[in-house]
This record gives C-alpha cells, sequence and structure tokens, in this order.
C-alpha cells in the first residue's frame, strides 16, 4: 500500500512558545505532498522534516488568522530564490487574493514560477481540488473569521493482480492494468479465466479530515462520517470551556465527540493554547470519551 500519512510542522495556537510552532502539516499521498495551512516558521520545520520544497505544489489556507497564514509569503519567497519552475497552487478563502497579490507585488516580483490562487466558498462543502487519486472537500466550520477545513478522499483503489496467476498463465507485463480494471483473461489454448480468479482485493480507500479553529458543531460529524483520521483542534480543556465558547474555539473533549459520532478509526489533537505546558490533561480529557486520540506533536508522522 502507498504512503498515506500526515507530517505534524506547527501544533500550537496563536500565542508562540517554546515547544510549538504555529500551525502547519504536509499529507502525504501516493507520493503527492499537500501543505495544510502555513504559519510564521513552516519553512524552517519543512527542512527539519526533509520535505523537499519542490514536491509541495497545493497549499491549503483553512482561514486568515496569522497564525495559519503568516509563513506563506516568506515561503513563496524562498521557492524563488531556490529556482523552482513548476506552478504553485493557493486554495484559501477569497480574502486572502488581493492581500497576496499585494506581498507578491511587493517582494516576489522576480518569481521564475507561477502562483495561481484558488478562492474558496468557505460556506458550503464543495470538491475544490481533484487528480487521479483523490479529492479534497472543504468543510465548513465556525470561528470568528470565514474557516473551512478539509477533507482529504482517496478515489478507491485496483484490486491487487494475485502473482502465482501471472506466473501460471504466463500473463504478459502489459497486460496486468487490463486485468486490475476488470478484464478477463483467455489463454492461448482458449480457456476462459475470469477476473475474480486473478486479483485479491484492493485495500480500502483511505481519508483523513483537518478540522482546524472552530467552535463545536454538534452536527459535524455527519459531513464526517466514516473518516479514517481527524485533525481537530483541541485549544482548551474543560477548566477554559467558557473560554474557548467565547473565541469560537472547541475543548479536547468536544473534539472526541465529533471523533466519536463520526465513528472515525483516530483522533489527533492540536492548536493548543499556550496555557498547558502538559498536554497530558486534553489527552485525557478526550481519551475519556475517544480513546484512539493521540497527541500532535511537531515532526510526529501519523499514519492514516
Amino acid at each position: 500500500m502507498e504512503p498515506f500519512n500526515v507530517v505534524i510542522l506547527g501544533c500550537g495556537s496563536a500565542l508562540p512558545t517554546p515547544h510549538h510552532y504555529a500551525s502547519s502539516q504536509v499529507l502525504n499521498v501516493r507520493g503527492k505532498s499537500f501543505m495544510i495551512d502555513c504559519g510564521e516558521g513552516t519553512q524552517m520545520q519543512v527542512r527539519r522534516a526533509r520535505i523537499g520544497f519542490n514536491k509541495i505544489d497545493h497549499v491549503f489556507i483553512s482561514h486568515l488568522h496569522g497564525d495559519h497564514c503568516f509563513g506563506l509569503i516568506g515561503m513563496i519567497s524562498t521557492f524563488g530564490m531556490m529556482g523552482r519552475t513548476a506552478p504553485l497552487f493557493i486554495h484559501a478563502p477569497e480574502p486572502l487574493g488581493p492581500m497576496l497579490n499585494a506581498q507578491l507585488e511587493m517582494f516576489c516580483r522576480d518569481l521564475d514560477y507561477t502562483v495561481h490562487f484558488d478562492p474558496i466558498d468557505t460556506t458550503v462543502q464543495q470538491v475544490i481540488y481533484e487528480d487521479r487519486s483523490l479529492t479534497v472537500e472543504s468543510i465548513p466550520l465556525s470561528h470568528r473569521v470565514p474557516t473551512c477545513g478539509f477533507l482529504f478522499r482517496e478515489k478507491p483503489l485496483l484490486p491487487h493482480i494475485r502473482r502465482e496467476m501471472i506466473d501460471f498463465y504466463h500473463i504478459p507485463l502489459w497486460r496486468i492494468q487490463e486485468i486490475k480494471e476488470g478484464a478477463d483473461w483467455l489463454t492461448e489454448e482458449g480457456e476462459h479465466v475470469p477476473n475474480e480468479r486473478l486479483v485479491s482485493p484492493a485495500d480500502p480507500a483511505r481519508s483523513y479530515a483537518y478540522c482546524s479553529d472552530t467552535c463545536y458543531l454538534p452536527q459535524l460529524h455527519k459531513q464526517l462520517q466514516n473518516v479514517d483520521t481527524i485533525y481537530h483542534e483541541s485549544t482548551y480543556g474543560n477548566d477554559n470551556r467558557q473560554r474557548a465558547e467565547k473565541y469560537f474555539h472547541s475543548t479536547a473533549e468536544q473534539a472526541a465527540m465529533v471523533a466519536r459520532d463520526a465513528h472515525a478509526k483516530k483522533l489527533i489533537l492540536g492548536h493548543f493554547s499556550s496555557r498547558y505546558n502538559d498536554e497530558n490533561q486534553l489527552l485525557a480529557e478526550a481519551q475519556a470519551v475517544f480513546p484512539n486520540t493521540v497527541l500532535a506533536q511537531e515532526m510526529a508522522v501519523i499514519d492514516v
């Protein structure tokens, strides 16, 4: 099975701390790398994680708070200095467009590559990116500014061709793709071999949801049903529930309720308030509701 994992570059909230960077992560899907949010310091974390700058072709920005996008123009500039020629696609709420254009005009006039801006309507769930291997949908969230999350869905995979059948029937390599796509096999002697004898079931398609800054949404789970892994902001614990409500954030327990009701397999907590020197309190509150919960940590690589 090809890799499908998320690399945590930053999982802190707005106030910088010595042990957490601002929000950013890279999702690796079948050899492609997608950046999600780009807080200050992201490009340094990309280097630490040894992710090739040229592998990142798409950046998804959830909302226009600085801890989610202040690192973007610096990274774009660095790409230019490194001689990038491949286009870069920025998917973000519409208000970023004019600001990004102004920054590009001020700081990045001589890029040898094109920056494409794709505005997102944060009020609707819709496909905002698609290629041969996956789709990306926007997930409407509720924060103090227009905000959305992102749902990455792997497209259905092809079945595995059975190696012993290739050898037994002397099937040429150039016919394997056809068989994976459902073709039967006819031997030189005229024997008809049905497809189901030639293949074994495909691996299940995987999915990953990134739920950025948001207050608790009791109906959110309906948009995330059976997602394999959910990253959900958990800025506060139950000791700061009123603060979470005031600033349109979620508690760790509320994040766990979303994962439980969505029948997810795994929950990753992140976007930790600087009030917590030890996030194990948040982990315990979430695991009481949804046991398969882990804490995000910088440089962690988590399989979806």
